[in-house]
């Protein structure tokens, strides 16, 4: 999301493991009690939910897909008109069909068996889907081959909805972008308040989870894209380790910070499709191995898990804003209760790189960018042809704001350039100071509000960003961050983040999930049309 705050040009197959879930999630839904699950039932029902109906008959994963796109029809694309999808799988129900079919034969893939999906419009699909990264440039190009997280969502029976809309470029064109704008699929609202952010990039998959309209999304993320969208749209957003989670097929800014990740609307959602989409793959050339064991992460859902932990906590987000003030303060108490120690420090100071980030973010979107485009089936090869493209279509492609981080990006040399590894080089200080203040506070993880609360819409001023971003030095470490509903802002939701250290998903989720059985702070959204008109 914002990582524009630091390019500031100025300055420069087993449903054994499964089972366990079913009694820790079905408590926050109430009971069902019809032979058949109705469609007010399956509003908010989590995973564990329903692959427990499917398995007693009251469900089908066609029933799931059929809701699903009524809602997208009925709520994205009409009434509050969200513009979360930006488009929808025609072979989407034959899918969920096929799924039905394999389970009454026996056959069962898994925790996301029949379950609808929706994924980021910047993760190649080869179907009758488009992958365009929200660009009219890239209209009309198909996919020859499944992006490896694709491949693993439709090994594991999973129903592809369709994809989700995006800041365009995931916020890597200009840096006075409005957050889930896009030239193909125009303003992504929030659902909470109709007239403010929805954050992004990944606005279109956070909205779509928050407002009812799949199960689960998926995203990425290079700074903040997951976890700034969770934080504004009340969902759970999980970002991985790079590594853990392959980034071919998937239209790249940064090989050293990009990753993909889920959304869901409760931690043990988000853990079942990060169990599904895990998995080394030799074709990315990953910052950290990713060839370690691939763990069942819904094993993680401990509610006990924050008894004797120690959590470090962003000194300087203790007193900025009132609300989020007693939001953090009750969060942290909550916490305590649970048999945690909190421990003031100051990991934010990690991040601040001194302009290196945005000087890597441009040598390396201009190396991934012109790679994957000389490889697919757009009409345009390179980010030169984009730049080119977008002058020559500026009332459609460039409507509002301009295109100068492409520009800057394209004046970049090689990543054999001194400049480049000098900011690699400072990049990588980042995950040495974050792990020198783990070892030194003997912490366990770190926390911190994700977001302040959403801004207004502004296509012509751009996004204005409300602070926070403890996230933030996780994504430049290319460490895991896990964000989760905190509370309220008059209506407009804000996020808890909670960092580790590579790899350390299994430990961050049993944490975020024992935080989240103990405050519930989600809660569906209204569609209110402005702060004030309740």
């Amino acid at each position: 999301m914002k990582r524009r705050t630091f390019i500031n040009l100025a300055s420069a197959a087993s449903l054994a493991p499964f089972a366990f879930t079913i009694s820790e999630c079905t408590s926050q839904s109430k009971e069902r009690t019809s032979e058949k699950a109705s469609e007010n039932d399956i509003k908010e029902m989590a995973v564990a939910e329903m692959q427990r109906l499917m398995q007693e008959n009251k469900l089908s994963a066609r029933k799931l897909a059929e809701y699903y796109l009524n809602q997208i029809k009925t709520i994205d694309q009409n009434g509050p008109a969200l513009k979360s999808v930006i488009e929808l799988n025609p072979d989407a129900l034959s899918i969920a069909d096929a799924m039905d079919q394999e389970r009454k034969n026996g056959k069962l893939r898994g925790p996301l068996h029949g379950i609808p999906v929706l994924i980021k419009d910047n993760i190649d699909t080869a179907d009758k889907m488009q992958t365009t990264a929200g660009s009219i440039a890239l209209a009309g190009n198909i996919a020859s081959k499944d992006a490896f997280v694709v491949k693993k969502l439709r090994e594991a029976g999973a129903v592809i909805l369709g994809k989700t809309n995006l800041s365009e470029w995931a916020n890597f064109r200009s840096s006075r972008s409005s957050s889930g704008w896009s030239s193909r699929g125009g303003q992504t609202k929030n659902p909470y308040v109709l007239d403010r952010s929805p954050c992004g990039s990944s606005s279109g998959s956070g909205v779509a989870v928050a407002a009812n309209l799949c199960a689960v999304a998926i995203g990425t993320e290079t700074n903040g894209s997951i976890a700034c969208p969770a934080s504004m749209n009340g969902v759970v957003g999980i970002k991985p380790t790079v590594g853990l989670v392959s980034r071919s097929g998937i239209i790249p800014i940064s090989r050293t910070q990009d990753i993909a990740g889920p959304f869901g609307r409760t931690v043990a959602d988000a853990a079942a499709l990060l169990t599904v989409i895990t998995g080394a793959d030799p074709v990315d050339p990953a910052r950290y191995a990713g060839n370690k064991p691939i763990p069942d992460y819904l094993k993680f859902l401990n509610r006990d898990a924050l008894k004797g932990k120690r959590i470090g906590v962003e000194k300087s987000f203790l007193k900025q804003h009132e609300v989020i003030d007693s939001l953090l303060k009750k969060a942290l108490d909550q916490m305590r209760s649970l048999g945690a120690e909190i421990v003031e420090i100051e990991f934010m100071k990690a991040q601040d790189t001194e302009g290196a980030e945005s000087d890597l973010l441009q040598f390396e979107f201009k190396d991934g960018v012109n790679r994957y485009l000389a490889g697919s089936n757009a009409k345009v090869k390179s980010l030169e042809g984009l730049i080119a493209f977008n002058n020559a279509n500026k009332a459609k492609a460039m409507p509002y704001f301009q295109q100068e981080l492409f520009e800057t990006s394209q004046q970049k040399g090689d990543l054999e350039s001194k400049e480049y590894k000098a900011a690699l080089r400072k990049i990588n200080q980042v995950a040495d100071l974050l792990n020198r203040e783990f070892e030194k506070n003997k912490l366990d993880a770190c926390c911190g509000p994700a977001t302040g609360a959403s801004w207004c819409i502004d296509p012509v001023n751009g996004d204005f960003w409300t602070g926070y971003g403890s996230y933030g030095p996780a994504a430049i470490a290319g460490f895991p961050s896990i964000t989760v509903p905190m509370g309220n802002v008059s209506e407009l939701p804000v996020g808890i983040s909670f960092l580790g250290r590579a790899f350390s998903e299994p430990e961050l989720i049993g944490i975020a999930y024992a935080y989240e059985q103990a405050s519930r702070n989600r809660a569906a959204p209204k569609f209110i049309e402005s702060i004030g008109k309740v």
